[in-house]
């Protein structure tokens, strides 16, 4: 979710450069996985740090049970919340306490890779056919000038609109639709809107930025240049007025905040909102058949560019059972088995054979969605991006100048992004 993988964006970055134990080589390799005839070791156990949610557990350790059954190896799931991870996998690893096989957000790659807590992945394209290409996208990052796979793509999601049918019977195409939804179905004085959002979130903005033709950091995903910072061109400058204008007299107040969204929402008193699959159950509890879900609609007539998420299984850098721990990401995220995943921890399966059977009408949107996203940019510089352009947002709901609003973030950036490299 979003919320947990920016929790932890704040991590200390301390690069460990410990060597990983030597391993001996014995006999039959799980998939060849370093290109080689070389046979890895096969190790009696198996150690797995997975999410402390009870649906994803239940899930998790039913597939280490079935490889426990296909491979002989023990297969040990401990719980482990995936913010906690990290700091105690940068202590418990070097004294061989660690996990083979750990879960994380791909927006923390970035982190994880300058610490030194993951080994890249040799993955083939037989390997990797089936995940959804901006899944292995978000998993890859360049690192001192070499690009690498980092993680085993696990689970995908991105944001669209919720919508009431008793408001809104049919979903808004365009953003234009949107609007118009927004200015005939809104009175303020009885805590009704067309349509709901909290100004100061960049996550959610950000479809109105970059249709325009802004972005975060310049260079390819994974690859990114830090020094090229694009939100605040004209594309942005644009994407920036558009996004005013949802604000103002009759329209959002500029002090919605989550908590008024989601409530007035449930309660029935909004048309339209944007969130994520996380928001199902609580919507669709409170909506039952009226609860309906749609794309992100088209801005700047182009499908709306909306931020892609995704967790991956990554190999510790500690683990004597490299191979091996591949090999049982590799099985955990197959066909059959992130099927089994979606219908019991409900989270969107990056194998785009399970996403394109998907019979639910809302998560089959979803699926829909992530064809259009991007993924977060995964390098450390990232944490200096949001807190900057979260108060421009608001700025800008509150009715201050666009340019200068977007220039002054974009020059807080910068210097964040300085005085963290330490020039």
């Amino acid at each position: 979710m979003k919320k947990s993988s920016l929790a932890s964006m704040f991590l200390l970055l301390v690069f460990l450069a410990a060597c990983a134990p030597e391993r001996d080589e014995e006999t039959a390799t799980p998939s060849e996985s370093n290109g080689t005839d070389e046979a890895a070791e096969k190790p009696e156990e198996l150690i797995i740090w997975a999410n402390d949610q009870e649906e994803q557990l239940e899930a998790i350790e039913k597939m280490a049970s079935d490889y426990e059954e296909q491979s002989g190896i023990n297969v040990k799931v401990e719980s482990k919340p995936m913010m906690d991870q990290l700091q105690e996998l940068a202590l418990a690893g070097p004294e061989g306490n660690g996990p083979d096989l750990f879960f994380q957000a791909h927006d923390q790659i970035g982190n994880i890779v300058a610490q030194g807590l993951a080994d890249p992945l040799d993955l083939s394209d037989e390997e990797l056919a089936n995940y959804a290409s901006s899944s292995v996208d978000a998993v890859t990052y360049e690192f001192e000038g070499e690009s690498n796979i980092y993680g085993v793509p696990a689970v995908i999601e991105t944001y669209g609109i919720f919508y009431n049918k008793e408001i809104v019977p049919e979903a808004p195409e365009t953003i234009e639709e949107l609007k118009t939804i927004l200015e005939e179905n809104t009175d303020a004085s009885a805590d009704q809107y067309g349509f709901l959002m909290r100004p100061n979130d960049l996550y959610f903005a950000f479809p109105f930025l970059k249709n325009y033709g802004g972005y975060i950091f310049g260079g390819e995903v994974g690859e990114y240049n830090t020094d090229d910072i694009g939100l605040n061109n004209e594309g942005a400058y644009e994407g920036g007025e558009l996004f005013q204008s949802f604000f103002g007299s009759g329209l959002i107040p500029a002090s919605t905040t989550v908590d008024v969204v989601d409530g007035l929402f449930t309660e029935g008193k909004v048309g339209v909102v944007i969130n994520g699959p996380w928001s199902i159950p609580t919507y669709g509890q409170a909506l039952g058949e009226n609860l309906g879900f749609a794309p992100f609609p088209t801005i700047n007539g182009e499908a709306s560019a909306t931020f892609v998420g995704v967790k991956s299984w990554m190999v510790s850098y500690y683990s004597e059972s490299k191979d091996w721990a591949k090999d049982l990401a590799l099985f955990m995220t197959n066909e059959d088995n992130l099927a089994h995943y979606f219908d019991v921890a409900g989270e969107l399966p990056p194998n785009t054979e399970v996403l394109n059977n998907l019979d639910d009408p809302i998560y089959a949107a979803f699926a829909e969605q992530i064809e259009y996203g991007v993924p977060m940019p995964s390098t450390p510089q990232m944490a200096q991006v949001w807190a900057p352009m979260n108060d421009a947002l608001q700025f800008l709901a509150e009715g201050e100048e666009v340019e200068s609003v977007l220039d002054e973030a974009v020059e807080q950036i910068q210097m964040n992004i300085e005085m963290g490299s330490g020039n």
